[in-house]
C-alpha cells in the first residue's frame, strides 16, 4: 500500500472515529509497533540506496501528520467525554428532588413512650441499669434462691457463673435502693433475656418494671396506681382485678388482668407488695418502710392494644407490619 493510499484512509478513518476506544484501536492500526506506517519505516531496507532518504522522509512526514490529527481527535474527544460526564452530574435546582420514604416508629417503641409518659405524670422517675447482670442484682437481692427454675441454665443466658444477660429489669430497682434513700417512685424500662421463642414468647424483650417506696403504702395504692395506668392506656372504661400469685420478691403478690369489651379478661402484669427480705437486703428498715414494685412484658401490651396474634411479627422487620402502626 502507497503512502497516499495510507494518508487518505488514515484521514478518513480519523473523521469517522467516535469515541476515545475507538481512537487507540486507530493509534494501533497505524502508529503501533506492528502499525501500518511503522511497517513502510521497516520496509526502507527493501528500498533502493537511493532513494531511501526521499522514502524515509516522507514516512517520517506522513507519520508525524497523522499523530498531529490524532492529538487533536483526541482532545476533541476528552473534552466531549468531559461535557457528557458533566451533564450526567448536571443538577437541575428547579426541579423537585428526590423523595425519601419515612419510616415508622416501631409499635413497641410507640408502647413504650406511651407507658413512660402515664407513669411520668403520675410521679414517677424513669431509670435504666446494666443488661448484663451480676446473678445478687438479679436473683439474690430479690429473694430468688438458688434452686428456683429461673436460675436453671437452661432458662437464663448465662455468660459465667455469676453473670448473665437479666431476666427482668427489677435488678434496677435494687441498684436504685442501694443509691437512694426512700421515698422512692421510679419505673425501669429495657430489654430483657429468656430461653423462649414460639407466637406467644421472644428470647430478648421489653419490660416496664415499677417500685414505689414511703411510709404507710398498702395494697390500696398499688391498686389504684395500676387502675390509672389501665384507664390511660387501654381507655377509661377499662377494669382490672387482682389475682392472687407468687413472686419471690413480693408478698402478697398478684397477677393483674384487665378486662377489654372486645376481648374480655386479660392477663396484662405481676405485681404485689415487696418483701421485706428484699428490704433487709438493700438496707431498708422494713418496720419503717413500705413498698410496692410491679412488672409488665411491653410486647403483651403492644399486642392487646393493637390486636397482634404473633409476637415474633415485632422482629421480623416486615416494613408492611411496621407501616401498620
Amino acid at each position: 500500500m502507497d503512502l497516499e493510499t495510507i494518508e487518505r484512509e488514515a484521514v478518513a478513518r480519523l473523521q469517522s472515529v467516535g469515541s476515545l476506544q475507538e481512537l487507540e484501536q486507530f493509534r494501533i492500526e497505524y502508529l503501533g509497533k506492528k502499525g501500518k506506517v511503522t511497517s513502510l519505516l521497516k520496509d526502507l531496507k527493501n528500498i533502493p540506496p537511493e532513494e531511501r532518504p526521499v522514502f524515509g522522509k516522507r514516512v517520517n512526514e506522513l507519520k508525524e501528520k497523522i499523530e498531529r490529527l490524532f492529538e487533536t481527535k483526541r482532545e476533541e474527544l476528552q473534552k466531549l467525554a468531559e461535557r457528557e460526564a458533566q451533564e450526567r452530574l448536571r443538577v437541575d435546582v428547579s426541579i423537585p428532588g428526590a423523595r425519601r420514604k419515612v419510616g415508622h416508629t416501631h409499635p413497641i417503641s410507640k408502647v413504650l413512650e406511651e407507658i413512660e409518659r402515664i407513669f411520668v405524670s403520675m410521679g414517677f422517675d424513669v431509670v435504666e441499669g446494666p443488661e448484663i447482670e451480676t446473678t445478687w442484682h438479679n436473683f439474690d437481692a430479690l429473694n430468688t434462691p438458688e434452686w428456683h427454675p429461673a436460675r436453671d441454665e437452661h432458662d437464663s443466658f448465662y455468660i459465667t457463673k455469676d453473670l448473665l444477660l437479666r431476666t427482668h429489669t427489677s435488678p434496677v430497682q435494687i441498684r436504685t435502693m442501694l443509691e437512694r434513700k426512700p421515698p422512692i417512685a421510679i419505673i425501669s424500662p429495657g430489654r430483657v433475656y429468656r430461653r423462649d421463642y414460639d407466637a406467644t414468647h421472644l428470647p430478648m424483650f421489653h419490660q416496664v418494671e415499677g417500685l414505689h417506696v414511703d411510709r404507710d403504702l398498702s395494697v390500696a395504692h398499688l391498686k389504684f396506681t395500676l387502675e390509672e395506668f389501665a384507664r390511660r392506656m387501654f381507655g377509661e372504661k377499662t377494669k382490672i382485678r387482682l389475682r392472687p400469685s407468687f413472686f419471690p420478691f413480693t408478698e402478697p403478690s398478684f397477677e393483674v388482668d384487665v378486662f377489654l369489651p372486645s376481648h374480655g379478661w386479660l392477663e396484662i402484669l405481676g405485681a404485689g407488695m415487696v418483701d421485706p427480705n428484699v428490704f433487709l437486703n438493700v438496707g431498708y428498715d422494713p418496720e419503717e418502710w413500705t413498698g410496692y414494685a410491679f412488672g409488665m412484658g411491653v410486647e403483651r401490651i403492644a399486642m392487646i392494644k393493637y390486636g397482634i396474634t404473633d409476637i415474633r411479627e415485632f422482629v421480623r422487620n416486615d416494613v408492611r407490619f411496621l407501616s401498620s402502626y
